[in-house]
């Protein structure tokens, strides 16, 4: 496969892939499936969805982590990470990914951008990877990023119940990889690239919380984690 070009925002922040577990899932899937790539900086001018990660593929751009990673998949065919995977699993990994996505992450937008502690260790970071303009606007993205999660419905609950429920999701993954290497099994899938963008997003913000102290008490997801940087990121393990 030719190579492509991964436009996302910059930087390694606290040892993690990228500050967005999107873009942390794309990359780490590319690394994964042995895709040739180079990353670029991102304009979200060009973004075809409005925002990022995204791709230029076949002389065009594509947005979305997903469906870019459908989209290679369907390329790579019998050399695909998903090849072979038979119907049940394949279900599974869809559940666990959209849980993920769909659950999560607004948990942890919330745990970031909301609570006092976290947009305290976030806006410094943030600011670095915003053009210049924008870094006075900060105040306005935030209410923006309120807005947004009590639109979604995570943010009309009380700090301790997001945190309840971000603890849910993070005891159901736990439990469901027990002492498998991958999520599905002793080889790496789509949804590990997923799962591992977000498993360390939770562990890698240095910022003291429910939902990172029960995270970090999970074993498995810990060393889930260590195992497939040491893998795919050998440049950040251990940091």
């Amino acid at each position: 496969m030719e190579s492509i070009a991964l436009y996302q925002s910059p930087g390694r922040p606290w040892g993690m892939p990228n500050l967005s577990p999107f873009c942390s899932k794309l990359e780490t899937y590319l690394r994964m499936a042995g895709v040739p790539h180079t990353v670029e900086p991102a304009d979200i001018r060009k973004a075809p969805k409005g925002k990022v990660p995204y791709v230029s593929i076949d002389g065009g751009l594509m947005g979305d982590s997903q469906l870019v990673m459908e989209a290679i998949e369907r390329r790579l065919g019998d050399a695909a990470l998903d090849h072979g995977l038979d119907a049940r699993d394949h279900a599974t990994g869809h559940v666990i990914r959209r849980m993920l996505e769909e659950g999560l992450y607004f948990v942890s937008m919330y745990n970031r951008w909301i609570t006092p502690d976290g947009y305290a260790v976030l806006a410094p970071v943030f600011k670095q990877i915003v053009p210049a303009p924008l870094r006075i606007l900060m105040p306005v993205i935030r209410r923006s990023v309120r807005k947004s999660l009590r639109a979604q419905g995570t943010g009309r609950h009380t700090t301790d119940e997001i945190m309840a429920m971000g603890i849910a999701d993070v005891d159901a993954l736990a439990l469901f990889l027990g002492d498998r290497p991958f999520l599905l099994g002793d080889k790496p899938r789509t949804v590990d690239a997923t799962v591992f963008a977000f498993v360390t997003s939770i562990l890698g913000f240095p910022v003291e919380s429910r939902l990172r102290t029960h995270a970090l008490g999970k074993a498995n997801l810990v060393a889930y984690r260590d195992r497939i940087a040491a893998r795919w990121w050998p440049e950040l393990a251990g940091t």
